[in-house]
């Protein structure tokens, strides 16, 4: 994916239920469960979302407990039940914190489900930010970054199209180990998350995709510059995708405050604030909308497929 079928943005939605962080979950995100996670993605699929995503952490300590909550679903196997209830939405977990785990424990849980979901998935990984889940895993936390180049190299050979994946490096060192299910376009694309030098660079370097991690507008050019740079001075000129997390929406008038930074108004008028991200460089957006309820969550999602986005070209 690097754009919309029409030459326009794509567009994508992080997941409500499934994480609940005070940072982003709505009040009503509390008391619901799988079945509204289900009808968020079924809305997802109807209204041509390009993805929904799920987020990923092993436990959260008590210091942060108050912040990050401690409901975080697993990606795996949320997105693969979401994977039976869809049809065409892409799966992609924001983010996979991939050096807690071996990459081939990594690759044989994401090509099985990219096998069941015929080939929907797209691995979006990242560092990590908690020290007590890398100390409870035995994984050192301080070197997460040298470890998180590596286990993409592994992944990116390990979810690829060979049956006996081979990769030889300080940490992880395999070959003639057979693992199927393969993916079942041949491989699976890797989005690296995070919006440090050390990230934009590894996205570079060695992603199919860059994920920023909600970087303010005018910042976004220069890292997005630099990311070109940086594909040039490596030789790489196949596909990229460059992502970016908008501001909250919320399409038409508010009755109720939604918050300062939110963009809200007409469809023409969001279009054309988002039009802004496409002139950037950015192929896919990932949006945010206020709601009080699941049932005005998926409105909102209606409104914008159909009114929205085919003002996005």
């Amino acid at each position: 994916m690097t754009a919309a079928p029409d030459g326009g943005l794509a567009y994508g939605i992080q997941l409500p239920v499934q994480a609940r962080s005070v940072v982003f979950a709505e009040t009503w995100e509390a008391e619901a469960g799988p079945a509204d996670l289900v009808e968020v993605a079924r809305a997802a699929d109807r209204a041509g979302f390009a993805y929904v995503a799920c987020c990923d952490h092993v436990a959260i300590p008590r210091r942060l407990a108050d912040a990050m909550g401690t409901t975080w679903y697993d990606p795996v196997a949320t997105l693969a039940h979401l994977a039976a209830v869809t049809e065409r939405v892409r799966l992609l977990s924001h983010v996979a914190v991939v050096g807690l785990r071996h990459p081939l424990l990594t690759a044989k849980q994401y090509a099985t489900l990219d096998h069941l979901s015929g080939g929907r998935l797209l691995l979006g990984v990242g560092a990590g930010h908690v020290p007590e889940e890398f100390a409870a895993l035995g994984v050192d936390f301080a070197r997460r970054g040298p470890l998180l180049d590596e286990t993409v190299d592994a992944l990116r050979a390990a979810l690829g199209p060979e049956e006996y994946p081979e990769h030889h490096g300080p940490v992880y060192d395999f070959a003639g180990l057979g693992q199927r299910p393969r993916p079942a376009r041949g491989r699976v694309p890797v989005w690296v998350g995070g919006s440090s030098p050390a990230a934009v660079r590894r996205a570079a370097t060695r992603g199919d995709g860059w994920l920023p991690q909600g970087d303010p507008r005018d910042e976004l050019p220069a890292k997005i510059g630099t990311i070109r740079q940086l594909r040039a001075q490596a030789g790489l000129d196949g596909a990229f995708t460059v992502g970016a997390i908008t501001e909250p929406l919320y399409v038409g008038e508010p009755s109720w405050p939604v918050g300062r930074r939110t963009l809200t108004g007409a469809p023409e008028v969001l279009a054309a604030s988002l039009r802004a991200y496409a002139a950037m460089g950015v192929h896919q957006i990932q949006v945010r909308f206020r709601s009080r309820s699941r049932a005005e969550l998926t409105d909102q999602m209606a409104a914008f497929g159909t009114e929205v986005a085919p003002l996005l070209g």
